[in-house]
């Protein structure tokens, strides 16, 4: 009688240490976001009824149980006065003329999409980020809000920005602008990966 042949003990790999890597973010990020809410004294209901995000999303979001998108993310920091190089831990401060590449924050909120926070510059209320996104990919599910004023320019692709229910074509060259507040949504429609600058405006 032939004996079952033992199948081998998978070694934990790259794949595992970067899901790893990628639960201690979010832990992180969720707990920042968590003292920061205690902080200023809103209630995970109080929070979601100023930025639309459920309560139940917050709570996993805190908990490090869910990856927020990048539109959940801007909504949470504006109305908690964060901004995304200081809840990754990353952010600089504005006095070195000369940002290396090498110290710029990248984050990849959404399969396909990658921001580069080229300056974060909190005493002006400014943030210039480099974007990118692959065919198909979009900013976020749904339109978003929050508070400031966007300025958005095509590097190449083409970009599908929909702001207040109106859509806008976009090619290499083209300029958009309008108030953070009014729903808005980017997406790739084009047959290729296409990069924007974006700058936001933090108002009050």
């Amino acid at each position: 009688m032939k004996r079952p042949m033992k199948r081998p003990m998978a070694r934990p790999g790259a794949k595992n240490g970067a899901r790893n890597g990628t639960t201690e973010v979010l832990r992180a990020v969720g707990k920042k976001l968590r003292l920061r809410r205690v902080e200023r004294g809103f209630t995970l209901q109080a929070v979601s009824d100023r930025t639309g995000v459920s309560a139940a999303m917050l709570s996993l979001v805190e908990r490090g149980k869910a990856s927020p998108s990048v539109g959940t993310l801007v909504a949470i920091n504006s109305l908690l006065n964060l901004h995304i190089p200081e809840l990754l831990g990353n952010a600089s401060g504005n006095g070195d003329l000369v940002t290396p590449a090498a110290k710029q924050t990248v984050i990849k909120p959404l399969r396909g999409v990658t921001h580069r926070v080229i300056a974060d510059d909190q005493a002006r209320g400014l943030q210039m980020t480099l974007n990118q996104y692959s065919r198909g990919s979009a900013n976020s599910a749904e339109p978003i809000t929050h508070t400031g004023f966007e300025y958005g320019f095509v590097l190449d692709g083409e970009l599908e920005v929909t702001v207040d229910g109106e859509t806008h074509r976009l090619h290499p060259g083209d300029l958009i602008s309008y108030w953070s507040s009014k729903p808005h949504r980017i997406v790739n429609r084009g047959t290729k990966k296409a990069r924007a600058l974006w700058i936001n405006l933090r108002t009050s």
